[in-house]
């Protein structure tokens, strides 16, 4: 029997994302899918609209991004007293805290919770934590279903996909692909869709909830992640557009949320400022439709058993780098994404990572360090515009970011011996003397005599052909400026 038979949930893409080829090769397969620009094109640009809408009725926005990027800044300066007074929140709520250094730990946290319950199944609200550590591979492997809820994860799990958004995780597929899905797979992991569905929204919407209320209605364990955890009360709080989030935090016995330690706040009154610049930067709404917070255990409401995993998984080192660190300022809005013309034509898939678009281009690499093909490429996922910075409601310098990772990359490089490190050091000997200057022009001027009545050299044999392929390269001319004066003013001038 094969492995993907005996799974309890869809398998997702074989493969992992530090498997992926560098962005540029993903992005070439990305950008031929015609389909996938057309729904990139079309979603993006509403909710581009939609926000442009929302933050024109504030007067005061570049206050508040002011206030929001002070507030995250006074959290990271003093993270570590902040951590304690959370836990301490949080067990005087009743709330279990577990500390998780990487996504190993987490995960093997997680398992053993659920485990202890004497379940196999498990309801999720959408965390992009637990997509960072795996955490839903994880329960399959020890024969535990983890379902997702939020709608759009829905769509992503049972079309054996991977997200490709941080707010619209399948903004890359339109509602007739949507259907199609529903249709085919429903009825393999529950409920089945209607035979006569259609692709309306209103209809889609109204499948995925009957499918998914037998699921609530059993589970005894939910997970969960958290938008913020206030270290002054012990407060975790999800904002969602559903629903499906409160049914979550409310109905099963158990709850596990999942909680990067950079998601603190220090107050009540810190969150204000962000429940004001969160909805209108992610969904362009004035409002989010739905607001859970909840304080640990309340006796005889909700679950009765309350755990935190505060994970770091990177977080420190990235807090570590005084030039990186404001990456972690990052309230996963998506404004970047939805503003970003490279992810507007490529997607998130490219990316080879939970994080996408400019946000991910400097958070994953800082995360996961930049030993794989696919993190060195990052940093240069981008065309520096800077309009990430201008949406970016905590103010992110993700430009001046994306140079600073690009010389770690180039950093790195310099110990290592190849192709592009050897023509840099060829040009550092042209260059460090008249002489070995001239040397060159020399050698150039004759190219230029051998290959007459040409006005470009075209593409050149390996190892120049990577950039000579997508390059234009001038024949050097037959006489250089300093052979001229020579020639012309005399060896003495």
């Amino acid at each position: 029997m094969s492995t993907e038979a005996v799974r309890r949930t869809p398998a997702p893409p074989t493969g992992t994302y530090i498997g992926m080829p560098k962005f540029a090769k993903n992005a070439k397969v990305q950008l031929a899918d015609q389909q996938l620009r057309k729904n990139l094109r079309k979603a993006t640009g509403t909710i581009r609209a939609k926000r442009v809408d929302r933050v024109a009725e504030v007067p005061e926005w570049e206050e508040l991004r002011l206030a929001g990027e002070a507030i995250k800044n006074r959290t990271l300066r003093h993270l570590d007293t902040y951590l304690v007074q959370l836990e301490e929140s949080l067990v005087r709520n009743g709330a279990q805290v577990h500390w998780a250094r990487d996504a190993a730990e987490a995960n093997a946290i997680v398992v053993g919770l659920v485990k202890a319950k004497d379940v196999d199944e498990v309801v999720k609200v959408k965390s992009m934590a637990t997509q960072e550590i795996d955490l839903n591979e994880a329960l399959e492997e020890a024969g535990i279903a983890a379902w997702e809820t939020d709608l759009a994860e829905l769509i992503v799990q049972l079309g054996h996909d991977r997200p490709s958004h941080i707010l619209v995780p399948a903004i890359h597929r339109n509602r007739s692909e949507v259907r199609e899905i529903f249709l085919r797979e429903m009825k393999l992991y529950g409920t089945p869709a209607p035979t006569n569905l259609t692709d309306e929204p209103v209809v889609l919407a109204a499948a995925a909830r009957t499918h998914l209320r037998e699921k609530f209605l059993r589970a005894k364990v939910a997970v969960s992640g958290a938008n913020f955890a206030i270290a002054e009360t012990g407060t975790l709080v999800v904002v969602e557009s559903e629903g499906n989030g409160r049914m979550c935090l409310t109905l099963p016995e158990t709850l596990i949320s999942v909680v990067g330690i950079e998601k603190t706040l220090p107050t009540v009154a810190d969150l204000e400022v962000f429940m004001r610049l969160l909805p209108r930067s992610s969904t362009g709404e004035r409002m989010n439709p739905y607001t859970s917070m909840w304080n640990g255990v309340t006796p005889g409401d909700g679950p009765q058993e309350v755990h935190v995993v505060l994970i770091d998984n990177g977080r420190t080192r990235v807090l570590a780098d005084p030039d990186g660190r404001a990456a972690l300022r990052c309230i996963r809005c998506s404004a970047c994404l939805n503003i970003c013309p490279v992810y507007e034509r490529v997607g998130g898939h490219a990316y080879g990572s939970v994080y996408p678009g400019p946000i991910g281009a400097v958070l994953t690499p800082q995360l996961r360090g930049t030993t794989s093909e696919i993190d060195k490429s990052l940093p240069f996922a981008s065309t520096l515009c800077g309009a990430c910075f201008e949406v970016c409601p905590v103010r992110i310098p993700i430009p001046d970011m994306l140079v600073h990772m690009r010389h770690k990359v180039a950093e790195e490089k310099r110990h290592h011996v190849g192709v592009e490190q050897t023509a840099i050091a060829l040009a550092g000997w042209a260059l460090s003397d008249s002489k070995h200057f001239e040397l060159v022009q020399r050698a150039a001027m004759l190219a230029g005599r051998i290959l007459p009545g040409r006005t470009h050299l075209g593409p050149l044999p390996w190892p120049a052909s990577p950039w000579t392929n997508a390059r234009d390269l001038p024949m050097p001319p037959t006489e250089s400026f300093r052979a001229w004066w020579k020639r012309t003013r005399g060896e003495s001038a």
